[in-house]
């Protein structure tokens, strides 16, 4: 077995770990910005004329994106499996990735209408998927399995930071077209310490399975049967995740439109500092607390019981002060879940040839959410009782992924 294919035994340095951190901090920039501001923008400026409302047209365009999504995490992190290229099996997806992620961007940029809003847009997930199914893989590649809740918190720190910096930059530069262009330059430069400066494990091309199409296709469906740990642990991070995207989609809209806020878009960075500072303050420490006990469920349940909790208060407290309030707790919460559950998910990994393949299909669990989220917001909205019925449904969803993790048996 080379060593691609080991389980690692020796621990990573702090460098390899804020390098990695850096890379995943530059792909959300690319996914966060556009999704938090520029793509409500757009959307409010070219609902006029096609038939759709704003809150329609974004659910729209953040729905096909979410579904090329859905393909795209698995299909290269397979794709990275099989690489035998000389820079290893990841770096080679992280750099094209990147690249053709801030390109993507720039198209975005130049957007005169929905249907290049929309191409843009699935052209960025497509691609920034291929480098973030890279840079996940390398966690179980490289890191030992007592070190993953705290290298999990400082990449789930690196998530959260790239929605602060993503919504920052969109919001500071002045302007649709500016915003894209400094998300995308942000993009591209934030892998480079990453790719240049730390060598990948290479696989033999011994190792590598022989090509077929149908074998290559069956490999994405994990049977719950056969691995009911595995099935349990993608179901609670989809309810949970679902649960979120509920609450993030129309933040922008439900300022403006429900609470009348004077300034919305700040009023989103706002929030999402307060959540970010709340979530930099439990990520790392929840991994770590993990790592040390050797316990993942218990961390895991009673962070989504928070977040359900969190949201169903949201729904009840319709006020600046109520949405402040709630973004502080859900970020305390979402802190502890994306650390520990994050190691939850690749100690039930079922093979270490499949790791990006495997790791692909349960990140799905976080872009399925996002076709789900507006299918499901966009009547509750608009038809089936408003913005509080939103967050009620969306509390009831992460109540239920916090339960379902107790049927994972292989993991303390």
């Amino acid at each position: 077995m080379t060593t691609a294919l080991a389980e690692p035994v020796d621990r990573v340095g702090k460098g390899w770990t804020a390098a990695l951190s850096l890379a995943n901090v530059a792909i959300w920039v690319g996914w966060y910005g556009p999704l938090q501001i520029l793509l409500a923008q757009q959307a409010e400026d070219f609902a006029p004329g096609t038939g759709m409302s704003k809150e329609m047209l974004l659910a729209w365009v953040t729905g096909v994106g979410a579904a090329v999504s859905l393909l795209a995490n698995p299909f290269f992190g397979a794709l990275s499996d099989r690489t035998t290229a000389r820079w290893g099996r990841r770096t080679p997806w992280i750099v094209a990735g990147a690249a053709g992620g801030a390109l993507s961007l720039l198209l975005l940029a130049e957007a005169d209408g929905l249907w290049t809003m929309a191409v843009g847009w699935c052209l960025v997930q497509l691609t920034l998927n291929a480098a973030f199914a890279a840079v996940t893989a390398a966690v179980p590649d490289r890191v030992p399995r007592l070190q993953r809740g705290v290298v999990g918190g400082w990449l789930g720190a690196a998530q959260i930071l790239g929605a602060v910096v993503g919504t920052g930059l969109a919001t500071a530069v002045g302007g649709i077209a500016a915003g894209y262009v400094a998300c995308a330059v942000f993009t591209a430069a934030g892998v480079l310490p990453y790719v240049l400066r730390y060598r990948d494990l290479r696989l033999g091309a011994a190792d590598r399975p022989a090509w077929s199409w149908g074998a290559f296709a069956r490999g994405f469906w994990l049977s719950p049967r056969r691995y009911p740990d595995f099935g349990w642990a993608w179901l609670t991070r989809f309810l949970i995740n679902l649960s979120n995207a509920l609450v993030l989609l129309y933040l922008l809209y439900y300022l403006r439109d429900r609470l009348h806020h004077e300034d919305p878009e700040q009023g989103v960075l706002i929030l999402t500092a307060v959540d970010s500072v709340a979530l930099l303050a439990t990520v790392v420490v929840g991994g770590v607390w993990s790592d040390r006990v050797g316990r993942r469920k218990p961390f895991v349940r009673w962070s989504g019981v928070m977040m359900a909790a969190a949201t169903a208060l949201l729904a009840i407290w319709q006020t600046w002060a109520g949405a402040i309030v709630v973004a502080a707790l859900l970020g305390v919460a979402l802190g502890v879940f994306m650390s520990v559950d994050f190691a939850l998910m690749t100690d039930v990994l079922p093979t270490a040839r499949d790791r990006g393949k495997d790791l692909g299909v349960i990140n799905v669990a976080n872009a399925l959410p996002q076709v789900a989220a507006p299918a499901l917001a966009a009547p509750i909205v608009t038809h089936l009782g408003g913005y509080r019925m939103l967050y009620l449904v969306a509390a009831v969803v992460g109540l239920a992924g916090a339960v379902l993790v107790g049927r994972i048996r292989g993991v303390d």
